[in-house]
C-alpha cells in the first residue's frame, strides 16, 4: 500500500526531445534532472534518423529508453521536426495521465505549446540552451539552461597539464568569468515582499515566487549548488537561519539585511 500511495504522488511527465536542437552530451544530467521533478513516463526524440547528423543521439537512445519518433523533412529549409513534436504533445495533453511536460529544444517555436499545456493547468519544464529566445523561456514554469547538464570530455577547459596550483587559478578565473553576476537586489526584493514581520521568508518559499517571476533562475548558473548556498554564500546581504517546525523538520528562513 505504501508503494502505491508513494507512485500517486510523484508527478507523471512527458519528455519530449526536439533531435535538432539539443547534444546528446546532456543525456545524463537531463533525466537526472528531470527525476527531480517527477516520473519521465513518456520519453520520445524527434529527428531525421535516416541521415548521420544524430548519430551521437542514437548512441544513447537505448541506455535511456528513449523512443526516437522518424521525421522525414519534406522539404529543405523547413523543419517538420517541429510540427511532429507538437502534435504529439498535444495528443499526449488530452489524455490527461500527465501532471507536467519537459520539452527540450532552444526553439522559440515551442513557445506557444508551452503555453497552451500550462493553460491546461500542467506544468511545463523547459531544457535548453543559453541562447533560447526570452518568448520561450518566460513560457515554461521552469527553465533549465543545459549548459549546466552536459557531460564534457575531459580537457575541455585545456588546463591539465599546468601545475597544480596554476590549474586551479586558471580554473577559478574561467568559472569566475562564465558565471553571470548574482541578481541580489531582485532575490532581496522578493524575500522583503514575501517576509514575516520580523523580516524572515521561508527559503521554499523564496525559491518558488524566484521561478515564477524568472524560470531561468537556477542557483547553479552562479557557482552554488542550491538557493541555501546562494544566500549563506552573501552573509552581508542576507541572513540564513535554522528552526525547527512542530513535527521536528528543520526549515531554513532567510533574511535580507538591510
Amino acid at each position: 500500500m505504501a508503494a502505491n500511495n508513494t507512485s500517486r504522488t510523484q508527478k507523471h511527465l512527458a519528455v519530449l526531445i526536439d533531435a535538432d536542437n539539443a547534444p546528446a552530451a546532456i543525456v545524463e544530467g537531463l533525466f537526472e534532472e528531470i527525476a527531480r521533478y517527477g516520473v519521465a513516463s513518456v520519453k520520445r526524440i524527434y529527428g531525421d534518423w535516416t541521415g548521420p547528423q544524430l548519430g551521437s543521439w542514437k548512441n544513447v537512445l537505448l541506455d535511456h529508453s528513449i523512443v526516437p519518433i522518424q521525421q522525414f523533412a519534406y522539404t529543405k529549409g523547413k523543419n517538420a521536426t517541429d510540427s511532429s513534436l507538437i502534435i504529439d504533445a498535444m495528443d499526449l495533453l488530452y489524455t490527461r495521465r500527465f501532471e507536467g511536460f519537459c520539452l527540450v529544444s532552444s526553439d522559440s517555436d515551442f513557445t506557444r505549446l508551452a503555453s497552451r499545456i500550462r493553460e491546461e493547468g500542467l506544468l511545463v519544464y523547459g531544457f535548453g540552451e543559453q541562447k533560447t529566445p526570452r518568448p520561450f523561456v518566460a513560457a515554461c514554469d521552469k527553465f533549465i539552461y543545459i549548459e549546466l547538464l552536459r557531460s564534457d570530455p575531459p580537457g575541455a577547459t585545456g588546463v591539465e597539464d599546468r601545475p597544480a596550483s596554476e590549474t586551479a587559478k586558471v580554473a577559478d578565473d574561467g568559472k569566475a568569468a562564465r558565471q553571470p553576476k548574482v541578481p541580489l537586489a531582485f532575490i532581496a526584493k522578493i524575500m522583503d515582499d514575501i517576509a514575516d514581520e520580523d523580516g524572515w521568508a521561508h527559503l521554499s518559499a523564496l525559491g518558488t515566487n524566484i521561478s515564477k517571476l524568472r524560470p531561468e533562475f537556477d542557483s547553479r548558473t552562479h557557482g552554488y549548488k542550491k538557493l541555501s548556498d546562494l544566500i549563506k554564500g552573501h552573509p552581508k546581504t542576507f541572513e540564513l537561519q535554522t528552526r525547527n517546525s512542530p513535527g521536528g523538520t528543520a526549515v531554513l528562513y532567510a533574511r535580507h539585511r538591510q
